[in-house]
Parts: C-alpha cells; sequence; structure tokens
C-alpha cells in the first residue's frame, strides 16, 4: 500500500497569508509516502516545506512560474495517475477530462483550477477513468476548503477527504 497527500491551488503567499497546519499535521500523521500539488503552488518555498515531509510531484498551473512540468503521469503500485492544473482546457468539464486521461493512458487524472472539491469515476471508450480534484485548503472557490489524503493498495484507490475546519469524509 502507498499513501499519497494529494491537494491544489494553494496560492501562497500570493492570495493567501497561510496554509492550514492541518495539512502538514495531517501529511505527517498518516505517512504520506509522495504528495501531489497540481498546480497553482505559486512559492517553490512550498514545496520544499512539502519535501520535508515526502517526494513532492508538482505541476505548474496557470500563476505557477515556468519550473514545473505542464502536466506529469506518475505509477504507483501500477496504477497510472496522470497530474495537470487544468487551465490549458477552454472547458474544464468532465468530457474534456476524460478525453485527456485518455490520451495519458492513466487510470486516475489528478487536476485543479477549480478550487472546489470533484471525484468520479467513469466508464469510458472500455476504460474505468477516476477523475480527482482536491479542491484548495486556502481559497475555495464556492466551497468548502479541502485536500485529500489517498492510499492505493492492489490497483484499487481510497481516500479520504479532510476540511481544514472540520472532519475528514471517506470515500470507498
Amino acid at each position: 500500500m502507498v499513501r499519497i497527500g494529494i491537494l491544489s491551488d494553494t496560492h501562497y503567499p500570493d492570495k493567501t497569508s497561510y496554509i492550514p497546519d492541518l495539512v502538514f499535521e495531517k501529511f505527517h500523521e498518516k505517512n504520506v509516502e509522495l504528495i501531489i500539488h497540481a498546480g497553482d503552488l505559486t512559492a517553490p518555498s512550498v514545496k520544499e516545506v512539502l519535501e520535508s515531509i515526502a517526494p513532492v510531484v508538482v505541476v505548474r498551473g496557470n500563476l505557477d512560474q515556468p519550473i514545473f512540468p505542464e502536466e506529469e503521469i506518475v505509477e504507483v503500485e501500477d496504477l497510472k495517475i496522470g497530474i495537470l492544473h487544468g487551465h490549458q482546457f477552454l472547458s474544464l468539464d468532465t468530457q474534456t477530462l476524460k478525453y485527456k486521461a485518455l490520451e495519458m493512458d492513466v487510470d486516475i487524472l489528478i487536476f485543479g483550477h477549480t478550487h472546489r472539491f470533484f471525484y468520479d469515476v467513469y466508464e469510458f471508450m472500455e476504460k474505468k477513468i477516476a477523475l480527482l480534484n482536491p479542491g484548495s485548503p486556502t481559497v475555495p472557490r464556492r466551497s468548502d476548503p479541502t485536500f485529500v489524503i489517498g492510499d492505493i493498495k492492489d490497483r484499487k484507490f481510497h481516500f479520504s477527504v479532510f476540511k481544514p475546519w472540520e472532519t475528514q469524509w471517506k470515500y470507498p
């Protein structure tokens, strides 16, 4: 089993003066082995802090410096995970994201940009595809602030959603 911390759109320090301590506390407490940041990190120093917990994969958001890649694919426990921010698309809808997941040949596509949590699984073009947006722990839009901790084991992905000021939700 591999445990992954997943977040996006932290926007520190351009739109917020802090990242909730709960993010770092939970990543430590749950012993995450990998951290995925789906863009708009905005300060490379945040990556350095996250790297003190676990290795970090970051993709470039629309407000990031061009030091991060546009998209990334990582393989964890035989599950292929695609990561991108989402600003690349004219319309950030599920149809567009499903086609992008097929193009990348991934099982899970993690994206950001909307600052809202989203998760669904689709049977699409004879392939099972999961789409996940962890939301934003700092500057949510019309939603609660959120981040995710997930477990991958036997090609299955289970996760919990954390709200910095409330309890967590669990997904299968």
